[in-house]
């Protein structure tokens, strides 16, 4: 089946149909990981998006158990070509039928190169991913023109408390839209992890007498976040130690009065190169976002720089002046890798008081 991805520009890309049928628009985006697809579609922080897989074929190990959550966020898949087979003795199926099963609509055999070239060129779109070829495209202009992301944190987020167990330190996990490997890598390190929902109030997480509070990934814009920025406010005020990462990282930014903005096309895939500007060393990264922290507008008296991106030099985290608070915008939990920066939540263990 015929199937089309029109561009807010009015640029159409022609390919074939894959997983739903059903039509989409979303914000298109692009991921440049050479492995792990499944757990792009899997990471709660791609809600609100369609993505682009830069690297050409798709789906050539089938599904595993490597899953970020327990379904796929992505609003739409767009690929080069689709494995026909897969082969991989962990393998539990195809991408094709995992598409299908997950409700995903997607679109094979465009150039997404070529794709990648203009988001670049003019920036992250929003697009229709539709299979009616009788689409008038002065109406699907305007739905385009007229589509935002929104509130999808709460869409991610939790319904209710869950408590991982661990013999060691007790951590507070707000989670945003986290990914599975957050908390694995506490559990890893002996930790009790307790998983808030997004809108917890801070009160209740902080009467629970938690030895660090990890604030977690997740979608959208930051600055539409704003009660969670309230909460934030409190947990700040506390002593208790913080590490956040990506989402969490820009909210805890907000909550102390510095500003963000959205980037031209953003980071998304994991060979990103950051600076740790305490050691000089740099590592490779994951990364999933397109919004930063503005620098600029941060009070050096409350936080100053830690980590920036060695290719364009924007903001990748945060040392807070007088608290045991640091946050990142990469990923040190990233699945299936780089590893690189895992070190951090052995800091994180450290800030809490060590392992026990």
């Amino acid at each position: 089946m015929k199937a089309f991805l029109i561009l807010e520009d009015g640029t159409v890309f022609e390919g074939t149909s894959i997983g739903s049928t059903r039509e989409v628009i979303s914000e298109i985006v692009f991921n440049t990981s050479m492995t792990g697809y499944l757990e792009v579609l899997t990471d709660p922080s791609y809600a609100g998006q369609a993505v682009t897989m830069t690297y050409p074929l798709i789906g050539n190990y089938g599904i595993t158990e490597d899953m970020e959550s327990k379904r796929s966020w992505v609003d739409g898949y767009i690929v080069r070509e689709l494995s026909r087979t897969n082969s991989n003795f962990r393998s539990k199926g195809s991408i094709q039928d995992f598409l299908k099963e997950q409700d995903v609509p997607g679109i094979a055999g465009i150039d997404t190169r070529a794709l990648t070239k203009l988001l670049r060129e003019k920036g992250t779109m929003n697009g229709m991913i539709t299979t009616d070829e009788n689409y008038d495209l002065d109406v699907v202009l305007k739905k385009l023109k007229d589509y935002t992301v929104g509130d999808v944190v709460s869409k991610v987020t939790c319904d209710d408390v869950t408590v991982l167990k661990g013999s060691g330190k007790k951590v507070a996990l707000l989670d945003f839209g986290a990914k599975n490997n957050i908390a694995k890598s506490l559990q890893e390190r002996g930790c009790q992890v307790t998983i808030y929902p997004a809108h917890t109030k801070a009160e209740t997480i902080l009467s629970t007498n938690p030895d660090g509070i990890m604030l977690s990934n997740g979608p959208g814009d930051p600055k539409t976040c704003t009660d969670i920025i309230e909460e934030i406010k409190k947990l700040y005020a506390s002593s208790v130690p913080i590490f956040a990462i990506c989402l969490g990282h820009q909210l805890m930014a907000l909550a102390n009065g510095a500003d963000t903005h959205k980037m031209k096309y953003g980071h998304r895939g994991g060979n990103h190169p950051v600076k740790d500007l305490q050691t000089g060393r740099v590592y490779i990264s994951s990364q999933n976002h397109g919004y930063v922290v503005d620098t600029d507008t941060l009070d050096p008296s409350i936080a100053v720089p830690a980590f920036v991106n060695v290719n364009d030099g924007t903001n990748e985290g945060l040392k807070y002046t007088g608290k045991n608070i640091f946050t990142v915008q990469f990923h040190p939990e990233a699945c299936p890798g780089p590893q690189d920066s895992g070190y951090l939540f052995d800091r994180f263990i450290d800030m809490m008081g060590g392992a026990q």
